[in-house]
C-alpha cells in the first residue's frame, strides 16, 4: 500500500521503517526536513509541504499523523483542505477519544474517513513491533489491515486458532474513539504500574534506615522496629532477580532494571515526571463512569506531586501544626 505519514519522532520515523521494510511505499512530512534524511536513504520520498504530501499521494489516499494532540486539529484541517472524498485520515498519536467524535463526524460530512489508532511500544517498536487499538467504521479498518499488521509483532503473524486479530498485536475496539478510549485506559494502567514498582523499588532503597541516628523529640513519631532495617541492598541486582520467574515480571520491569544496571542511584534523573494527557483523561472517564480508579488516581496525582505541586499543601499543613501546638518544622527547629 502507499500511505503519506506526518510527524517522523521518535515512534512515527520507526514507524515509517516497519512500513518500508514490508514493501509499502511512504511519503514523509516533518516541519525539520532534515530528520526525512534517514528515512530517505531507506525508500521514503520526503514532502515540502502538506500539500505535496497529499500530491505525491494515489487515490483513495491514506494520511496517517503521528504528532502531539494539541498540533492534530490544525494538521487536520490543513491537510483536509488537500484531499478529495474517499480518502482516508488515520490519527496515531495520543488525542483524546471525544476529539476523534468530534473530528470523524467533521470529516465524514465531507466524504473522508476517519480511524484513531492508539499505538503502544515505544521506541523498541521499530524492532519488537507495536499494539494498535483501533477505533472507526469497519470498512476502512479492513482496508487498512495491511498497514496494521506490518506495524505489528512478527509482522502480524496469526499466533492462534482465533478468529480476533488480538493475538496479532492490533484489534479494531468499536466505532470512532474507541482506539485512543482503550489506549487512554491503558495508558492509566501503565501510571498505575509505574508508580507500584518505583514504590516498591523505594522501600528496598530505604530498607537500611536502621543505620540511621533515631530523632528523638516532640516533633519525631518514635520508630516502629526501625532499628531492624540494617540491610544494605542491590536495587539493581533485585529488579534483575524479579524479572526471572517472578510473578512481578513485565517489561516495565526489564526497563527498570536496565536503568538500574546503568546507574544505580539514577543520578541522572530529578525524579520530576510529567504526564502527556492520558493518565488525566482516564481519571475524568471514571468519574464520568461512576468507576473507582483509586489505584490510577493515586498515580496521577503523584506525578503532580513529583513537580513540586504539593510543595504548598505541605507547608499549609506545617503551618497549621505550628498554629494548633506550636510545633516548628523539624528542619527549621535544627536550623536555629
Amino acid at each position: 500500500m502507499q500511505l503519506g505519514l506526518i510527524g517522523l519522532g521518535r515512534m512515527g520515523a520507526n514507524m515509517a521503517h516497519r512500513w518500508l521494510e514490508a514493501g509499502h511505499e511512504c511519503v514523509v512530512y516533518a516541519r525539520d526536513p532534515a530528520a526525512a534524511t534517514p528515512l530517505r536513504a531507506v525508500g521514503a520520498v520526503p514532502a515540502a509541504s502538506l500539500a505535496d504530501l497529499a500530491g505525491r499521494l494515489r487515490a483513495p489516499r491514506i494520511i496517517w499523523i503521528m504528532i502531539p494532540a494539541a498540533a492534530v486539529d490544525g494538521v487536520i484541517d490543513e491537510i483536509a483542505a488537500a484531499l478529495a472524498p474517499g480518502d482516508t485520515i488515520v490519527d496515531g498519536g495520543n488525542s483524546h477519544y471525544r476529539d476523534d467524535v468530534r473530528r470523524a463526524a467533521a470529516l465524514v460530512a465531507r466524504g473522508l474517513h476517519y480511524v484513531d489508532v492508539g499505538v503502544s511500544g515505544g521506541i523498541f517498536g521499530r524492532e519488537h513491533g507495536y499494539c494498535q487499538m483501533i477505533g472507526g467504521d469497519a470498512r476502512t479498518v479492513v482496508r487498512l489491515e495491511p498497514l496494521f499488521a506490518a506495524l505489528a509483532p512478527d509482522g502480524g503473524a496469526a499466533r492462534s486458532a482465533t478468529a480476533s486479530t488480538a493475538p496479532r498485536g492490533y484489534l479494531h475496539c468499536g466505532p470512532h474513539g474507541a482506539g485512543h478510549f482503550v489506549k487512554m485506559v491503558h495508558n492509566g494502567i501503565e501510571y498505575g504500574l509505574m508508580a507500584a514498582y518505583a514504590e516498591g523499588l523505594n522501600l528496598l532503597h530505604h530498607a537500611n534506615a536502621g543505620h540511621g541516628a533515631q530523632h528523638v523529640d516532640a516533633e519525631t513519631a518514635p520508630g516502629t522496629h526501625a532499628e531492624a532495617l540494617t540491610y544494605d541492598l542491590d536495587i539493581g541486582a533485585i529488579a534483575e532477580l524479579w524479572r526471572h520467574g517472578s510473578v512481578v515480571r513485565s517489561w516495565l520491569l526489564d526497563l527498570a532494571a536496565a536503568a538500574l544496571t546503568r546507574d544505580g542511584a539514577l543520578g541522572g534523573f530529578r525524579g520530576e515526571v510529567s504526564d502527556s494527557g492520558e493518565g488525566r483523561w482516564t481519571v475524568d472517564a471514571a468519574v464520568a463512569a461512576g468507576v473507582p480508579v483509586p489505584v490510577l488516581a493515586s498515580a496521577l496525582f503523584a506525578r503532580f506531586a513529583s513537580r513540586g505541586n504539593d510543595d504548598f499543601a505541605n507547608r499549609v499543613l506545617s503551618a497549621m501544626r505550628f498554629e494548633f501546638g506550636g510545633h516548628a518544622e523539624r528542619g527549621a527547629a535544627k536550623a536555629e
